[in-house]
């Protein structure tokens, strides 16, 4: 966390975080307060919007410039961040996605996968 936190001055990380986890929030206490309902139509819509947005984030900010490196400075930045972590892929491009961010994104993936089955 230090490395982040040298990476990212002042409040930046916390106002990153907040930024970042409000929609996802609202999402998951929007499907929680339907849980034993069909979700309603905006709601369905609210999450695939949602979470196609942060797999094409996922995308742009790891797997695009792990396979294609077309982004130096980011590979800096995020050797600084998270050289310190535990990840079981090799190096490409400067790029080495932790195991974190991968449960992550393998998360995204399976849950679009849901969501599709569910509203099909």
């Amino acid at each position: 966390m230090k490395a982040v936190r040298e990476a990212n001055p002042g409040g930046k990380v916390l106002l990153a975080s907040v930024i970042s986890t409000t929609p996802y929030a609202f999402a998951l206490a929007a499907s929680l307060y339907f849980w034993d309902k069909r979700f309603p139509v905006w709601l369905t819509i609210y999450l695939w919007v949602s979470y196609t947005f942060l797999f094409v984030g996922e995308l742009e900010a790891w797997w695009f410039p792990y396979f294609f490196g077309f982004k130096p400075e980011r590979a800096a930045r995020y050797q600084a961040m998270f050289d310190g972590t535990y990840s079981f892929l090799p190096e490409r491009h400067g790029i080495i996605p932790n195991t974190l961010h991968v449960i992550l994104h393998v998360s995204t993936v399976a849950l679009l996968a849901v969501l599709a089955v569910l509203t099909l």
